[in-house]
């Protein structure tokens, strides 16, 4: 049988000091912070959501400035937060269990690249 989660956080976090708020924290003031601002008066299709993270990772990489660069990153991890509020995903089990897996991959996943 596989691990609780809370066993998989206390494992990945074993050397980790939080210096902020947990993952969950984040994902409902996402969700809070854009229905106020009326991001969800309008229903989306997930696909259109995940353009929009997509859009905001791209705005990142062209504009050519570190300083804009991490804000664009903070406005992808904020639509996802928000995205995973809206569909209740568990995203700090999600991430940390992901990680688990990722820890047991071959170079690259066995791509090439």
């Amino acid at each position: 049988m596989g691990q609780t989660t809370k066993e998989v956080i206390a494992e990945l976090n074993k050397n980790v000091e939080y210096q902020g708020e947990t993952i969950p924290f984040y994902m409902k003031e996402a969700n809070e912070i854009a229905i106020t601002k009326e991001w969800h008066d309008e229903i989306y299709e997930i696909g259109t959501m995940l353009a929009q993270v997509h859009s905001e990772a791209l705005e990142a990489d062209c504009k050519g400035d570190k300083e804009n660069f991490v804000e664009e990153l903070a406005d992808v991890c904020i639509r996802v937060f928000d995205l995973s509020d809206l569909l209740n995903i568990d995203l700090e089990l999600a991430i940390s269990e992901k990680m688990l897996v990722n820890e047991t991959r071959p170079y690259k996943h066995g791509k090439a690249y």
